[in-house]
């Protein structure tokens, strides 16, 4: 339960004149919604968050988007690999940013789709291993 670092360190980040926004994905977490909910219970201002219709466009203009303990949801292979079973799945396109951040447990673990994630692979993504919670605290305590 990283939500509450996470809330802090877009506050830390909008006070050094950062734009700040969250892009959910419909179907993220364990039920449609929960992210949402997350994100309402840590105080985070409903402007800042956006629907992944909303926010997708702009991942070519973004210079640094991290991702907590998504796969699926953010996997180039829906787009790009027509064997995939996820393949024409609508996704967030955080590969299209110019650094990405991914907070993830173990390399090697896989979504529903039952591959690894081909955006771990590319030269703009840095993976960070160990648990979301621990990492967002460190993450705000930088700041």
């Amino acid at each position: 339960q990283a939500q509450f670092a996470v809330a802090d360190i877009a506050k830390k980040l909008k006070a050094m004149g950062k734009k700040v926004r969250f892009g959910i994905h419909p179907v993220a977490g364990r039920m449609p919604g929960q992210l949402n909910v997350l994100l309402a219970e840590a105080s985070v201002p409903y402007d800042m968050v956006f629907e992944m219709d909303e926010i997708n466009d702009d991942f070519d203009d973004t210079d640094v988007t991290i991702v907590i303990g998504a796969s699926d949801t953010v996997s180039s292979a829906a787009e790009d690999d027509p064997n995939c079973s996820i393949y024409g799945m609508p996704v967030l396109r955080v590969w299209k940013s110019k650094n990405v951040f991914v907070s993830k447990r173990t390399i090697g673990s896989t979504g529903y789709a039952g591959m690894e994630n081909p955006i771990l692979y590319k030269e703009n993504v840095e993976v960070v291993l160990g648990d979301a919670h621990d990492t967002c605290e460190a993450l705000r305590s930088a700041l």
